[in-house]
Parts: structure tokens; C-alpha cells; sequence
């Protein structure tokens, strides 16, 4: 059928009617010429080249090592997509010290002889160095980190590294050499935590005495001491510090010799295992030890929260660099500047702080959908723990790296934060206390002195600056003994509960923790 158009005032309609193949004109045909035997020929060279160049390419895959009952190799794209060499070669340290150490075990129990297990620590050794050069070769065809390895063993030594993986799957052998990993990334995060508090201590005993406005919904509360504030972010460290530490705690069980979820019918020494990698002790439960993986997700978690809290000391920071607050000045070594806007000194590291904890946490995120959907025991699916995993512990070592450079390169305007102290009342509930002192309810007071602050704002003062005359009219229980709690200076002074901001609270704080942190004084 074709169709035809007629132009209407309102566009065009389709009309259609039949056409018979019959009536379409026949295409324009092209001669045909006999093909030559020489471009015969030719053809035929090309198709064995071809094919050639195709055996060639199928050769030269290498059988897996878990190949045994495959007749064909995988494809590329299957190749591609599964492997995880490019990011999970990170953990070559922990998987030759887990092989090593299995090797050990494997001698011992009498599964391999001495000469095989000498051969294989020999070439373990070699092919650390070869990767610590730069010489080893990371081939994407065998996989994973451990292929990888176990086959240039095989190339290396010969027959005595096929005994290797005797008792031993990578489903207990991957999540030994996560576990190992992740210990060695706490003790590192561990180190650059106390780096920050002693940067934060060290700040604050710089600062010795200056009353700064202390926030609440971010309008103006009490006044406090900047050394006060500066120990809070102490303490949040000390807590991140604590997760940590437990979370190592509780991951130092060692998975290895659980094979792929069931053990092994091998006389292995799973005790001998675990104590020569530094664990506490073997996994009770094989299932549980090649499927768990509660341990990336509590130190995933417990980076979160050390995030998020080196977030806030950020969001403090920038806030206190604007013109608006102007309570501190970084040092030209740790601003930057505006591409447009010649005058712009921009506090970008902790602006990056901020905003870097949104990955740790978004790694978090990715291991809890990651997990929660998993049956019994091993999947797949945790090949994928690792980028996050790797991503998480970077970021929070970069973020606790720059925070301590940041606070080491800082100073606070005394002149400034003290021409800002006398807005917004900040005596106001030390004027409470002062009456709930002379017996007086505290809600009562605290509707006294609401009444005072109104007086205050209709006249344009402060507390201080009321008579004593303006203060009995509105209750005669204030007398002259009222002056010494008015004033931010006084209203320091008056905190006495443990912990708070009063001066011998905070010097008491200060001393715990240069004692906690051994913080030399500086000469």
C-alpha cells in the first residue's frame, strides 16, 4: 500500500490505496562477473588466517584452576565483569601471610612434606618481592588476587604449589585476608585519630581562658570556654577511637580451614592457624566463618560515625571562618582561593570533610544492601565488600589527615569573639541559678529573669546593666550580691557540676587527657 497526500485548510489527510506488487518498478540489477580463481584463493588464505589467529587466541587463555570439568572458556565480557584483580590485589601482603602460614600448618599436620613446604615459602617470598618492585604481572584471566598468586607459584615452583590449597577454599581464604586487612586499616585509623586529638589539645591549651558563645539550635545559650568546646570533639574521637577498638576485637577470629562452608575431612590444626596469624582463635562455626561479613559492616559503621562527627567539627569551622562569625583565621597553608573573586580565602579542607562523609556513609549504605538479602553461605555477591570497604577506610584517613593539619593551622580572634560576646543574654541562666540560690523556684526564675531579659531588650542593654533599682521592681529578692553573677567572665565562674564549663572543670578535663595522650608541653 503507499499513501498520498492532500493538502486541507487544517493539514494533510492520509489516504491510502492498494498497489500490486506487480506495478512496482524492478530494481536496477547489478551483472555478475565470475569470481578468478586467484581471488579464490585469496579468500581461502584469509579464512585460515582468521581461524588460525582464533585457535591461537583460544590457546593462549589459560585453563582456570577451578576448570576442571569445563570444556569452554568464559567470555570475555563474563571475564571482564567478574573479575576483581583490579581492585582486590590490595590484599597480596595478608594473602601470602595466610598462605604462608597454612603452608606451616599443612607441614606439620604431615599433608605436605618439609621440602614442599620450604619450596612454597621460598617462592611466596619471591613473588612478594617481584610485586613490591613493580615486577609481578596482575593477569585479569586468573581472576582474583589469589589466583593470581597461587598460579605464578605454580609457574615458579612447579608441582609443590598445587599442595598449597589443600584444606583451603578462596571462600575461607578471601575473608582471612579481609579480616587481616581491616585490622591493620584500624590500627592506622587508630593512630590518625589520637594525631587529631592531640592537634584539638594542644589547640586548646593555646587558647587557655577564652569565653566564647556556646550554641543551642544555633542561637546564642551560654557562654563557654573555647577549650571547653575543643575537648567535646576530644571526646567524640575517644569514642570513634573505642568502636574501633572493639570492632577489632570482635573481628580477630580466623576463618581459614573452613573451606568453602562445611571444613574439611583433613587433619588440619585450625588453633595452629589462627595463633600464627595473630588471632585469637579459629571461627567456631564454618558457615558462619566464610559468610559473615559483620565485621565490614561494624567498621564500616563505626567510620560513619567517626564521619560524621569530623562533619561537624567542618561545618564549626567553616561557619567560624565567615565574615559573619569571624571567630578564627586558617593560615594561608590550609585555605584556598576563588578562581573569580581575588579576595576569597575559602576554608576548602574542612568544606571537604563535610562533604566526604557523605561517601563513607554512602558506603555503609552500600554494604547493608549488599548483605541483606544473602542465604547461607558464601555468594557472589561479596565480591563487591571490598571497593567500599578499600573507599571507606581512604577517605576517613584523608578526612582525620587534613582536620589535624587544619587545626594545627588555625588562630582564634580574641578581639572579635569578645566584641561579639554581649549579644544575646548569655548570663541569663546563671541569673537563675542566682535566684533559685536564694530559694526561690526554678520555674519561678526562670520567669523572673525572662521578665529582666524583656526589660533588657526594650532598653537596648544588658543584664549587667540593669540598677539595682530595675531588678527589685521585679522582685525584691535581688540584691547587690547579684553583680558577681552577671557577665559572661562571671557567669563562667559560677559552673561547678562535673564536666561543665567552669575554669577547674575544664583544667581538670585538660589534665586527663595531656596525661591520656602523653602530650610532651611544647618548649
Amino acid at each position: 500500500m503507499k499513501a498520498l497526500f492532500q493538502h486541507r485548510p487544517h493539514g494533510p489527510v492520509l489516504h491510502f490505496q492498494k498497489v500490486h506488487f506487480d506495478d512496482l518498478p524492478l530494481p536496477r540489477r547489478t551483472r555478475l562477473r565470475p569470481r578468478s580463481l586467484a581471488s579464490e584463493a585469496e579468500s581461502m588464505a584469509l579464512a585460515e588466517k582468521a581461524k588460525g589467529a582464533a585457535a591461537a587466541a583460544a590457546a593462549a587463555k589459560e585453563s582456570k584452576l577451578w576448570g576442571g570439568r569445563f570444556e569452554e572458556s568464559v567470555t570475555d565480557a563474563v571475564e571482564r565483569f567478574g573479575e576483581s584483580v583490579s581492585f582486590d590485589k590490595e590484599l597480596y601482603k595478608h594473602d601470602i601471610r595466610g598462605s604462608r602460614a597454612h603452608a606451616n600448618m599443612l607441614a606439620q599436620q604431615g599433608l605436605i612434606t618439609d621440602s614442599d613446604r620450604n619450596s612454597i615459602l621460598h617462592g611466596l617470598d619471591e613473588i612478594e618481592r617481584r610485586i613490591k618492585s613493580g615486577e609481578f604481572e596482575w593477569r585479569r584471566d586468573r581472576e582474583d588476587v589469589h589466583m593470581n598468586i597461587e598460579a605464578a607459584l605454580t609457574d615458579l615452583i612447579g608441582e609443590p604449589a598445587k599442595k598449597l590449597h589443600t584444606a583451603r577454599s578462596r571462600n575461607d581464604q578471601v575473608v582471612t585476608d579481609l579480616r587481616l586487612w581491616c585490622r591493620e586499616a584500624i590500627d592506622e585509623i587508630l593512630t590518625r585519630i589520637r594525631q587529631l586529638q592531640v592537634a584539638l589539645v594542644r589547640l586548646a591549651l593555646k587558647n587557655e581562658g577564652l569565653i566564647v558563645p556556646g550554641y543551642t539550635h544555633l542561637q546564642r545559650a551560654q557562654p563557654i570556654l573555647l577549650q571547653h568546646l575543643l575537648l567535646s570533639y576530644v571526646e567524640q574521637l575517644d569514642r570513634d577511637a573505642a568502636r574501633l577498638i572493639n570492632c577489632k576485637d570482635r573481628l580477630n577470629f580466623c576463618p581459614l580451614g573452613a573451606c568453602a562452608l562445611a571444613g574439611t575431612g583433613l587433619p588440619i590444626d585450625r588453633f595452629m592457624t589462627a595463633k600464627e596469624l595473630d588471632f585469637t582463635a579459629p571461627m567456631r562455626n564454618s558457615i558462619d566463618a566464610v559468610s559473615d561479613r559483620d565485621f565490614v559492616l561494624e567498621f564500616l559503621s563505626a567510620n560513619s560515625i567517626a564521619a560524621v562527627h569530623l562533619s561537624r567539627l567542618g561545618e564549626e569551622w567553616v561557619l567560624w571562618a565567615s565574615e559573619e562569625f569571624g571567630f578564627l583565621t586558617p593560615s594561608d597553608s590550609v585555605s584556598t582561593g576563588s578562581s573569580i573573586m581575588p579576595q576569597k580565602k575559602n576554608p576548602d579542607p574542612m568544606e571537604l570533610v563535610r562533604g566526604k562523609s557523605a561517601r563513607v556513609v554512602g558506603n555503609l549504605v552500600t554494604l547493608l544492601v549488599l548483605c541483606k538479602g544473602l542465604p547461607q553461605a558464601y555468594n557472589r555477591d561479596l565480591q563487591e565488600d571490598k571497593e567500599p570497604l578499600f573507599d571507606s577506610v581512604k577517605t576517613i584517613l584523608g578526612m582525620l589527615e587534613v582536620s589535624t593539619e587544619f587545626a594545627q593551622n588555625i588562630s582564634f580572634n580574641r578581639e572579635r569573639i569578645q566584641r561579639a560576646l554581649p549579644a544575646g543574654h548569655l548570663d541569663a541562666t546563671t541569673l537563675a541559678d542566682y535566684l533559685v540560690k536564694k530559694g526561690i523556684p526554678f520555674r519561678t526564675s526562670h520567669e523572673i529573669v525572662g521578665r529582666s531579659v524583656a526589660l533588657c531588650i526594650a532598653r537596648k542593654c544588658q543584664l549587667s546593666e540593669l540598677t539595682l533599682e530595675d531588678l527589685k521592681k521585679i522582685h525584691p529578692v535581688f540584691d547587690e550580691d547579684v553583680y558577681g553573677f552577671l557577665g559572661v567572665e562571671n557567669s563562667v565562674t559560677k559552673f561547678i557540676s562535673y564536666g561543665s564549663t567552669g575554669s577547674s572543670e575544664v583544667a581538670g578535663q585538660l589534665r586527663h587527657w595531656v596525661s591520656k595522650l602523653s602530650i610532651a608541653e611544647e618548649p
